[in-house]
């Protein structure tokens, strides 16, 4: 089955809608449009219906640090310009959508979650944008050829923070550039990474994120 077709079972008649999905603009980041949950914990109930309990719908959210990682990438267009850019747990694309938009030469989002990458695949589509989708767990690798690295809000669980990290400092060591968006979790070890630049938010991601007033981007120390 292809990877956009799995969510085929949500779709709607109306040319902008999924069945308990919407083609919403972001504020933060209005040149991009998503897929997202009309009430994330009701999709959740949906989607287990259809295909059983495990799946978790992150994709279903815009969450904090990648918004503001797409905001950066958006604004600093030369930092994705000509180069092959991965991004690493990708959840709805937003942020390898960014980068394709900003002019990165070639574009992969990859995810272990299969409804995720058809998310993507949706919303690469409704931005007009090509992006390759990439299934599996790579945080134990370095990142292949990536030239560019991007995690966005990937540091919200001990265990996954330090595979994380791991997988981020082994690119790094290959000489691929880190880009990370953190919205201050309290997963993320500022010792190895800088902030390059913080927002002031407020309602801004999903509705655990409604307090938050600060998300950052951080790349490497040094």
């Amino acid at each position: 089955m292809p990877t956009g077709a799995l969510l085929a079972p949500f779709v709607a008649s109306s040319a902008d809608g999924i069945d308990g999905l919407r083609l919403a603009r972001l504020p933060f980041v209005p040149e991009t449009r998503l897929y997202l949950a009309d009430d994330a914990i009701v999709f959740w109930a949906r989607l287990e219906a259809q295909v059983g309990p495990g799946l978790t719908p992150f994709w279903a959210n815009a969450w904090a640090g990648g918004q503001a990682l797409a905001r950066y990438v958006l604004d600093h267009p030369q930092v994705v310009t000509g180069r092959r850019v991965l991004d690493v747990a990708s959840g709805s694309g937003l942020v390898a959508i960014a980068a394709a938009k900003a002019g990165a030469a070639e574009v992969t989002a990859n995810d272990i979650d299969l409804y995720a990458l058809a998310a993507v695949t949706m919303n690469a589509a409704a931005n007009a944008v090509t992006v390759t989708v990439n299934e599996g767990d790579l945080l134990d690798g370095d990142g292949g050829d990536a030239d560019l690295i991007l995690a966005g809000d990937a540091f919200y669980h001990p265990e996954l923070a330090s595979r994380m990290l791991g997988f981020l400092r082994r690119a790094a060591a290959r000489h691929a550039r880190v880009l990370v968006g953190d919205p201050g979790r309290g997963h993320l070890p500022h010792w190895w990474l800088k902030v390059l630049t913080s927002y002031r938010v407020r309602g801004l991601g999903a509705a655990e994120d409604a307090e938050l007033t600060e998300v950052s981007v951080l790349g490497l120390a040094g």
